[in-house]
């Protein structure tokens, strides 16, 4: 095909067309190297989906801090949870711990 047959056809003519020209390239200039780039936008939405994620989840926490809190707050529950937690004793009180051989840990587990 030569250059006077290119220039018959309807597709170049519109192609070379100066205002196409200038569109086409100011629209990948937008998509992919302007500083708000169609590339960074969706970045930064999958990172803003991130985030809700992480604030549902501690907003969650939060909750069951404040549960937590709340249960503490009676002082047989906090007893309890000492006891059981951090094992705490009353004075003149012998704890014994019983560990089950499936709950130790092994040489061949390391």
């Amino acid at each position: 095909m030569s250059l006077k047959e290119l220039r018959k056809k309807k597709w170049f003519g519109i192609a070379t067309n100066m205002y196409v020209l200038v569109l086409t390239v100011f629209l990948i200039w937008m998509l992919f190297f302007d500083t708000n780039s169609l590339l960074i936008h969706w970045e930064l939405k999958k990172e803003i989906k991130k985030l809700e994620k992480q604030k549902e989840f501690l907003q969650e926490e939060i909750e069951n801090d404040k549960k937590t809190i709340e249960k503490l707050s009676d002082k047989k529950e906090l007893e309890k949870f000492a006891r059981e937690k951090y094992y705490l004793k009353k004075k003149n009180e012998e704890i014994y711990l019983i560990e089950y051989e499936d709950s130790l840990k092994n040489k061949d587990d390391e």
